[in-house]
């Protein structure tokens, strides 16, 4: 078992380990001894495999618990869902000193705590991300959101967790589509500042996606992940510097993903957005190609892919609606060696340049 303690704005600890689901009930009461009632969110998938374990032992550490499923899918991530998991808590009488528990994946993660960060101003969230890109990215760090028309968790709240309990087990359960597609945000660690982590993937690339059938390493996988993501918010917990690297790939990945009406997994387009910008940064001459080569083998050989049918075009008109442009100029996240990351401030017309892979 692996703990990560994270000092944000409101610390907290990440508990990454096998068979954690049964103790989550003690896991918060040894937190937080006031919260008297916990509203449990999951959705159609999740629910069926981990929902009775986790009330069973919310109810045990003495905690009213009450439940909320929603449908599967990234169509639910709006804000009527939103307003059912408020007016559940409403009608159940919840105050400041209670919690929401989100279980489930990144779409779970991200609504609960939204919803958290809004009811009464303000209430408890413990994530229990059951998906690898969960664990890893999305249950960590304080982001939450939901989509509208016009993009991709457009609005949202920085919201930090009380606690994070990540149960490895749970990978066993994944399809293999949705395991593949967390792998996409393990690689982006490896490619912009984990040597190490990067170096054992290499080393395991052999088994692609076998390698869930390991737990031990699974465990150290994703808590060599969270670590990176710690460091990171740590040092810059709003997004204005440093945490922006994290989003290598994920600013075409998010316009591949939108013009897909989210059909599209996220991860598979985040593997997208990481191929199509490596290549372009071996057109700048900023990437030598054997390091880019290297980087999209280790892509491929966990089963994602390297490029899209996306014009450049596009992508800049989607990049330009993007949460994270500032201005006129969008941060694009560029890898020019192994293991570090850099942030590129572009216009519209220098990131055109970049895509269509001018010289200048």
């Amino acid at each position: 078992m692996i703990k990560t303690h994270v000092k944000t704005s409101s610390e907290y600890d990440v508990i990454t380990g096998s068979g954690i689901l049964d103790s989550v009930g003690s896991l918060i009461r040894e937190r937080d001894s006031k919260i008297t009632k916990a509203l449990v969110v999951s959705e159609t998938n999740v629910a069926p495999l981990y929902l009775d374990r986790v009330m069973a032992s919310i109810k045990a550490a003495g905690i009213e618990a009450v439940e909320l499923i929603y449908e599967a899918g990234e169509q639910s991530k709006n804000i009527n869902t939103i307003v059912n998991m408020w007016n559940k808590m409403a009608e159940n009488g919840f105050t400041r000193t209670d919690l929401l528990v989100a279980l489930g994946g990144g779409v779970t993660g991200d609504m609960g705590g939204f919803a958290a960060s809004a009811f009464l101003r303000g209430i408890k969230v413990c994530q229990i991300p059951t998906s690898l890109l969960a664990m890893v990215d999305a249950s960590v760090g304080g982001k939450t959101g939901i989509d509208i028309p016009a993009g991709k968790n457009q609005v949202g709240a920085f919201w930090q967790p009380m606690l994070v309990l990540e149960d490895t087990d749970c990978l066993k359960t994944l399809p293999d589509e949705t395991f593949t597609e967390g792998m996409a945000e393990v690689i982006k660690y490896a490619c912009i500042m984990d040597t190490k982590l990067y170096d054992l993937l290499v080393e395991k690339k052999d088994q692609g996606i076998k390698i869930r059938e390991d737990a031990e390493l699974m465990e150290q996988i994703v808590g060599m992940c969270v670590k990176d993501k710690d460091y990171v918010i740590e040092e810059d917990e709003f997004d204005n510097g440093l945490r922006q690297t994290l989003n290598f790939g994920h600013t075409i990945g998010h316009v591949i993903e939108r013009n897909s009406n989210f059909s599209l997994p996220h991860g598979v387009c985040v593997a997208k957005g990481m191929g199509i910008i490596i290549d372009c940064a071996v057109a700048k001459g900023t990437l030598e190609k054997d390091e880019a080569d290297k980087m999209l083998d280790l892509i491929k050989a966990y089963s994602l892919p390297i490029d899209d049918a996306i014009t450049p075009e596009d992508s800049v008109s989607g990049a330009m609606n993007d949460k994270k442009k500032r201005g006129n100029t969008i941060s694009l996240i560029v890898v020019n060696k192994i293991g570090k990351a850099d942030i590129v401030k572009m216009t519209p017309d220098e990131l055109l340049s970049f895509l269509k892979k001018e010289s200048k």
